[in-house]
């Protein structure tokens, strides 16, 4: 508490000078307040400095292409001051103590903007999947997910400040997390649309227990393969998307994919605020100019009403429908849909009923403060959707221009995994994430039930805490039921089967894969991918503050994280970036947060 007080005093005084000076109802600040705010910019002044006198390595995360180079960054908003919601400016370090004592700094502590200011963006609940038995419940299902925003999300909020124990409960998603990254699984064999890798190691947080990650693969397919492509761009130009981050980088985000299209594809533009609007309607790919037009001249302003936006989008999508080809709305959005439909409820509804027009969802969220990841998210999932989070301009070029494909042609819908463990193999099971995909047994065959998208080079990993079944004597002596593990399960030369169930992208019928993992998948020496996926599983449980955490605490799990990490040879950028923002949530070494890219 002591430590929360000082950044308390520290964040109202400076609080109380920016106050002063942007029209919010306050007085002057006084003169020790003044010079308490002047003391801190110039140690930040001198520190800057130093850096740059110490030669450090500049380290700018910003797509390698012109528009990057330019310099644009993408500062976090100014937060929406409101006198109900941030302790008044003058007078607010003499109150510090009084506050805290009366509880106020734990319901208003922002990490980012400091205390006193109140944050609205919404997550959905989460609750962790416990063990089960694999005699009594053999089977576990759900859909498959390739959303990678809860990743990109958490690297924004690290990037401000957030530490163990602030990030907020439902933003850390393990399996988006863990699919964020790129892993060398197996391609799908000719006339196949999956390839399977499947690999059981030791846990890194649980020594009772061994790991089993699933790797899912999709081939891969080249741009220039790539269908012709009817791409309607729902953009939410209300008032809150005025931000740095909203709309100009939406802007400059649309600016590296629109020069991947050509004269067979159709775009259009579409955006709500208070109405809707069509700025564009089914123009030739190779009109650059035009589109980029289009888009520089959108402007912020009015309320939200996303319902009815998302009602025009698929009227123009499917009036430039292409057969055979790719049709898809892309919404870019910070989700915060105030006026026309708002509940999820109605939200699911609709998305439900539009999917069915054969015109798939892509959910790109930009921002901050606001940001609903709960709309976001049910657009994504009920909506034949993929979902990504953008806080910069390299983050856009990865969704947008290196994994467009992957991103914009579905090669399968509605998939659903099922995994029937093997009692004979495996005691108990624990599904690592997925916890707002999962899916009852009888869901698999179901053909009403949504599962999820994947596309061209998707992959989809699952990771499973698995204990071991060695001697246990399963023969229990029930009245109503035969307990007895058959001669296929006695055979012990298989842990589990892994069943898929997926649809054409224009099917209305599920198919069905099996893979069985045998007891050659099992290793002492599992390879980097393995070890990889297992860090970042490890690290959103100690972000999220995990129970399942049995043998360290979060603390200690970073700090094996970034050893683990150390003794890796081959890590890409996202790798990289990776163990520098396990760096900064150990030690909260990178705390000033004041724009999307940083300096090392």
């Amino acid at each position: 508490m002591k430590k929360n007080i000082v950044c308390a005093l520290l964040s109202l005084s400076i609080s109380a000078t920016l106050l002063s000076g942007c029209g919010a109802k306050s007085t002057a600040p006084t003169a020790a307040t003044q010079a308490d705010t002047s003391a801190v910019a110039d140690t930040s002044e001198t520190a800057k400095t130093n850096d740059a006198a110490s030669g450090k390595k500049q380290k700018n995360r910003t797509a390698d292409n012109a528009k990057a180079d330019s310099g644009t960054q993408y500062e976090a908003e100014a937060p929406a001051y409101d006198t109900g919601n941030y302790l008044a400016a003058e007078g607010a370090t003499a109150d510090a103590a009084a506050y805290a004592e009366s509880g106020y700094y734990e319901e208003y502590y922002d990490p980012y903007y400091g205390y006193g200011y109140y944050n609205t963006e919404e997550y959905n609940d989460i609750t962790e999947n416990g063990f089960s038995n694999a005699k009594t419940s053999p089977l576990s299902t759900f859909a498959a997910d390739v959303d990678t925003a809860s990743y990109s999300n958490f690297r924004r909020m690290v990037e401000q400040g957030y530490s163990l124990g602030y990030f907020p409960e439902g933003s850390i998603r393990t399996e988006e997390m863990v699919n964020y990254f790129t892993y060398d699984y197996e391609e799908p064999k000719k006339g196949d649309i999956f390839g399977v890798k499947a690999t059981i190691s030791d846990c890194p947080w649980n020594d009772e227990a061994k790991l089993m990650v699933l790797g899912i693969n999709t081939k891969t397919m080249k741009k220039s393969k790539m269908p012709d492509s009817n791409i309607v761009f729902l953009i939410d130009v209300s008032g809150s998307m005025s931000s740095s981050n909203k709309l100009p980088l939406i802007k400059d985000s649309m600016e590296l994919l629109i020069e991947n299209f050509d004269k067979n594809d159709r775009i259009s533009i579409v955006t709500y605020a208070s109405g809707t609007d069509v700025k564009l309607n089914g123009a030739s790919g190779d009109e650059e100019k035009k589109i980029l037009r289009a888009f520089n001249r959108l402007k912020a302003g009015g309320s939200t009403n996303g319902g009815e936006g998302l009602k025009l989008a698929y009227e123009v999508a499917e009036e430039n429908f292409i057969e055979d080809g790719v049709n898809r709305v892309i919404i870019c959005s910070d989700g915060d849909f105030n006026v026309g439909i708002t509940s999820q409820e109605e939200l699911e509804d609709l998305i439900s009923k539009e999917k069915e027009s054969g015109v798939f969802l892509s959910v790109l969220g930009f921002g901050m403060s606001n940001y609903s990841d709960v709309t976001m998210e049910t657009l994504a999932d009920k909506g034949n959707g993929n979902y990504a989070y953008i806080d910069n301009l390299q983050e856009a070029k990865k969704v947008l221009v290196d994994e467009m494909t992957s991103t914009f042609v579905t090669v399968a819908k509605d998939v659903k995994l099922q995994v029937e463990f093997n009692p004979a193999m495996v005691y108990e099971y624990r599904l690592v994430g997925y916890e707002n995909r999962g899916l009852a047994a009888e869901d698999f065959k179901d053909d009403s039930k949504d599962g999820g998208e994947m596309g061209a080079g998707h992959q989809v990993t699952a990771i499973y805490e698995i204990i071991l079944a060695d001697d246990v004597d399963y023969d229990e002596d029930l009245k109503y039921q035969d307990t007895k593990i058959n001669k296929k399960g006695n055979k012990k030369d298989e842990y589990c089967t892994l069943s898929i169930a997926y649809k054409e992208p224009d099917g209305d019928e599920s198919e069905y894969r099996e893979f069985p993992i045998g007891e050659e998948e099992y290793t002492r020496h599992p390879d980097e991918d393995y070890i990889f996926a297992s860090l970042v599983a490890e690290a959103s449980l100690a972000l999220r503050g995990s129970e399942y955490l049995v043998d360290v605490t979060p603390e200690e799990a970073l700090e094996d994280i970034l050893s683990e990490l150390d003794d890796m040879y081959d890590l890409d950028e996202y790798r990289e970036e990776f163990y520098d923002l396990m760096e900064y949530v150990s030690g909260n070494s990178y705390g000033y947060g004041y724009d999307y890219y940083y300096e090392e």
